[in-house]
Order: structure tokens, then C-alpha cells, then sequence
């Protein structure tokens, strides 16, 4: 079985960067992809980004709200996905989760939390100066 631990984050002036890390543990044979989801205070959980475990011809997706800010990625040797976020604005604040869809049936990329199975405890990500 799979678990996922976030860690990174903090306090972020707006324009800052910050990355985000989620340690993959267990077995990984049946782990299609992870994701990234956030929750603002008042507000519902919402996709950010995904990225697919194995090599894909289409390896990430992301939302339009952080396309061309954010950057998702993964070091399969690190049991490691990242998530680069650049030129961050107050909006961004929220805690930030990471998710692991295993189905190793499946095909592209996923935006809905319960598409995925497995999630960590979340990680705060504060934007403000």
C-alpha cells in the first residue's frame, strides 16, 4: 500500500517561490500518479497539478490558475514528487495536499479528489508580506 508525507512550504512573500515535497513510501508497482490539490481557508479543495509515475506522453497537467507558475515533477529513485511554485500571489495561500491515484489501468491525467486514493496530511503554504 501506498503513503504520501508533504513536507515544504511556509511563509512566502508574493512574487516568492517556495517547493513542495511528497515522499512516496510502500509499493509503487500499481502507483499510475500523484496529484496535487489545495484547500483555502472558507473554500473547497481544488486540483492544482498532476504528474504521472511512469514515463508518459503527456507527463503533467495543470490548472489554469498556476500554469506557468507551478511546476510538477517526479524522481522515481527519490520516491519524490515535486511541486515548484514560482511568482506566488496571496491567492495561493492555502494547505496544499498531495495524492496518489494507484490504478495502473488508467489514462491521462485526473482533477477530481476522488480519483485518487491515498493522501497525506497536508502542508501550509502562507503568501504574504
Amino acid at each position: 500500500q501506498v503513503g504520501v508525507v508533504e513536507s515544504g512550504g511556509g511563509l512566502v512573500q508574493p512574487g516568492g517561490s517556495t517547493r513542495l515535497s511528497c515522499v512516496v513510501s510502500g509499493r509503487t508497482d500499481t502507483l499510475y500518479s500523484a496529484g496535487w490539490f489545495r484547500q483555502a481557508p472558507g473554500k473547497e479543495r481544488e486540483f492544482v497539478a498532476s504528474v504521472t509515475w511512469a514515463d508518459s506522453h503527456i507527463p503533467t497537467y495543470y490548472s489554469n490558475f498556476v500554469k506557468g507558475r507551478f511546476t510538477v515533477s517526479r524522481d522515481a529513485a527519490k520516491r519524490t514528487v515535486y511541486l515548484q511554485m514560482n511568482s506566488l500571489r496571496p491567492e495561493d495561500t492555502a494547505v496544499y495536499y498531495c495524492a496518489a491515484r494507484n490504478d495502473g489501468y488508467s489514462i491521462g491525467h485526473y482533477t477530481t479528489e476522488s480519483a485518487y486514493d491515498t493522501w497525506g496530511q497536508g502542508t501550509q503554504v502562507t503568501v504574504s508580506s
